[in-house]
């Protein structure tokens, strides 16, 4: 029994038609192969997984940095900060106390100098000439002094040989008397012994009268505290003053700037010549927001970068004191903001912060130069207003001869009273 269906038959007939009576049956095609599957890359793989482990600590890392910085924000100390800050300090100009000429520059502008080195050389040919016309001076003075006193002897012989004189006629009238009693003389001739009294006593007034004028002069003192003298002291002392003035010297260690004069110049009294700026004794201006002041104490921690190091150099300070008013305040022409449409406007207060003079050694600073300063707030107990202290920038010694001119005038006085010492 055969168990085909119709289909089946007409595929067994379809079959048939296609067999080639001479070839045969047509060869049926072979199937295809599956396709092989790919190599598995399992270094990129790693790569991958490394790259993802990377990310993640990645991630980490700056959710950690996050973290952290927020923690640092909240619990680190109060500060005031600013850019608006420069260095400042004192720029000591030197001048001409004296007109001359400038015959000698010892200086210029970078140079680093010290205190008392010499700078400019003036002419000091004018002034020699007056030194030794007061020297000259002086030594008249120290002879009319002693001419005084030899009158003052003199006056004091006179006056003897008055009294003497006076003596004399007093006992001449009295035997004159005597006798005109008796008639032995006229009357004439006691009138002339009369005379001749009075004028003893006239000529011995006069002899006092010349001591006394003498004595005037010269009584309470001795010579070298005579009045004649002490002027003519005077006089030798503002010319050794003077020449004191031709060589000009550093009156502080520091750098030579501004330099102006220049050799062979004829300089006026009160000319500025040249400045020298102490860069061991600088300072910061931080110039802060009103807003910031509020926390601000004299005594403060400071810290300080400049520009010209960077972050690489920090400099420590504390603060000195806060200015008595804002910059407008004490500009040439401050607002008017009672007139015309008015803006606020922040105003910045000047704050001076001291520095470490042994940072300034290693770390120079220059007048100018900006810098960051930041203050911690932390400490609130000290003063919003400084104490009244000595100004800053040292002191200069008077230029007033020294111990040479004291003994210049003991040696002048000396000769002119006949010894010398």
């Amino acid at each position: 029994m055969n168990d085909q269906t119709p289909t089946d038959w007409k595929r067994t007939a379809e079959s048939a038609e296609r067999i080639d009576p001479v070839v045969g049956p047509e060869p049926v095609a072979a199937e295809p192969s599956p396709p092989k599957a790919p190599p598995i890359d399992h270094a990129g793989r790693r790569r991958t997984r490394t790259r993802r482990i990377a990310f993640g600590l990645l991630g980490l890392v700056v959710l950690i940095g996050l973290i952290l910085y927020g923690i640092s924000v909240f619990t680190a100390p109060p500060t005031e900060e600013t850019d608006d800050a420069y260095v400042a300090g004192n720029v000591v100009s030197v001048t001409a106390r004296d007109g001359g000429t400038v015959l000698a520059l010892h200086a210029d502008n970078t140079q680093s100098v010290k205190r008392g080195q010499p700078l400019i050389d003036l002419d000091p040919a004018s002034v020699g000439v007056q030194m030794d016309a007061a020297q000259a001076a002086l030594g008249r003075a120290v002879r009319a002094v002693r001419s005084t006193h030899a009158q003052v002897d003199e006056a004091g012989a006179e006056i003897a040989q008055a009294q003497a004189e006076l003596s004399r006629t007093q006992n001449d009238y009295s035997r004159r008397q005597g006798a005109a009693r008796d008639g032995a003389i006229s009357g004439e001739e006691l009138s002339h012994a009369a005379d001749a009294v009075t004028s003893a006593r006239a000529a011995l007034a006069l002899a006092r009268a010349k001591q006394a004028q003498a004595a005037s002069t010269v009584a309470g003192t001795d010579i070298a505290n005579n009045p004649q003298v002490l002027a003519a002291i005077a006089d030798v002392r503002r010319a050794a003053i003077d020449s004191s003035h031709m060589k000009i010297v550093a009156p502080v260690a520091g750098i030579v700037a501004q330099r102006t004069v220049q050799l062979g110049q004829r300089v006026a009294a009160g000319t500025p010549l040249m400045a020298v700026v102490p860069l061991d004794s600088l300072w910061i201006d931080a110039n802060f927001r009103e807003t910031q002041l509020q926390h601000l104490r004299v005594g403060q921690p400071v810290t300080i970068t400049a520009d010209v190091y960077g972050k690489a150099v920090t400099f420590h300070g504390k603060v000195l004191g806060l200015g008595a008013g804002s910059g407008n305040a004490f500009s040439l022409l401050p607002p008017q903001n009672a007139s015309g449409n008015w803006i606020k406007i922040v105003q910045r207060v000047p704050v001076r912060i001291a520095l470490d003079p042994a940072e300034l050694r290693a770390h120079p600073l220059r007048i100018g130069l900006s810098v960051n300063a930041i203050v911690s707030t932390s400490n609130l107990s000290g003063p919003m207003v400084a104490g009244s202290t000595a100004p800053a920038g040292g002191t200069q010694q008077s230029l007033d001869g020294g111990p040479e001119v004291d003994a210049m005038v003991r040696r002048i006085i000396a000769q002119n009273l006949g010894r010398d010492r």
